[in-house]
């Protein structure tokens, strides 16, 4: 039997791309620029393409590869790929939605944790033999008001976190949800629900209607006692606006996981005790990264035996 030419543009563990040679023809070619020259001879072959939102596919690599049926971006976000090219050329796009969900709730969690309780200054402190006298006190955790941008897997797993802490939850999304429980309060606004929240968690996926939706007048309603959290996609704040609010300490602090330029460190927030960074790791464990090739898998299947995807776009 032929196998089908799947193209990878992403890095993958040697494990996964075994995997992925049980059902296809694998061409591994990561990088994180879009490619001018194509892919020699395979451009004529290639009928699945696997990448992720930040590498993407743009439309002069759609035009390539006249043969391409279905894309897919591993993880949720899925900003890079140029759709209208995907629907010139006929190819279908589905993603990862759901299959980090948890990780990336864990991981957001810690990083929100690490910044309103100081762990990360707490812990450089121990190390020189500082003692707690000299230390700053930090503000309880629990008890206080998250609030939401982008109620969707990520962020509902974010609620279930919080719920266990007495944590009131908000959230902003396009239009309320009817699905969720009765205390969840919608808010008709970023702007409203980062003056009601202690905690601003965005999980919004990128593009440009999240380009920087957390600005500077939304750090501000936020106020000096609230702490921002970015677990979507790093062009969703504004990080010049980020820098200023946190070094005039009109916003508290700040945990992310993503920010604009990755994967070039945030220069402007470098210096700043008040913000806990990690380099764009939140989706990654095995457990995640194992759900997510598993959903590639059966999308493929599906789309082969004449199907409905699972994760269409």
């Amino acid at each position: 039997m032929v196998l089908p030419s799947l193209l990878v543009l992403i890095p993958l563990k040697p494990e996964y791309l075994e995997r992925l040679g049980a059902h296809f023809h694998v061409i591994h070619d990561p990088g994180f620029d879009p490619s001018d020259t194509g892919w020699g001879d395979a451009d004529a072959h290639i009928r699945f393409v696997l990448t992720n939102g930040a590498r993407g596919l743009h439309k002069q690599e759609f035009a390539r590869l006249p043969k391409l049926e279905l894309a897919a971006a591993l993880g949720v976000g899925h900003e890079s790929i140029d759709r209208k090219a995907a629907a010139a050329h006929g190819v279908k796009l589905v993603n990862g939605a759901g299959s980090n969900a948890d990780c990336v709730a864990d991981h957001g969690f810690a990083l929100l944790l690490g910044a309103v309780r100081f762990v990360p200054s707490f812990d450089a402190a121990c190390r020189k033999g500082v003692w707690r006298d000299a230390l700053p006190t930090p503000p309880n955790f629990s008890g206080k008001r998250m609030g939401i941008v982008g109620l969707g897997a990520i962020g509902s797993r974010f609620a279930v976190r919080a719920e266990g802490f007495g944590i009131d939850i908000g959230y902003r999304n396009r239009k309320a949800r009817d699905d969720v429980p009765e205390h969840y309060r919608y808010f008709n606004s970023v702007r409203e629900l980062a003056e009601w929240a202690d905690y601003l968690v965005v999980t919004a996926p990128g593009g440009p209607d999240s380009h920087h939706l957390i600005n500077a007048e939304i750090l501000d309603a936020l106020g000096p006692s609230g702490y921002l959290v970015n677990v979507g996609r790093g062009s969703s704040v504004d990080t010049a606006a980020l820098a200023e609010a946190l070094r005039d300490r009109r916003i508290a602090g700040a945990a992310l996981d993503v920010y604009e330029g990755e994967p070039a460190p945030p220069a402007e927030l470098i210096g700043l005790e008040n913000v806990v960074l990690s380099p764009h790791v939140g989706a990654r464990s095995p457990e995640a990264e194992d759900a997510a090739i598993t959903l590639f898998i059966e999308n493929a299947n599906r789309h082969l035996a004449g199907q409905p995807l699972l994760t269409p776009l």
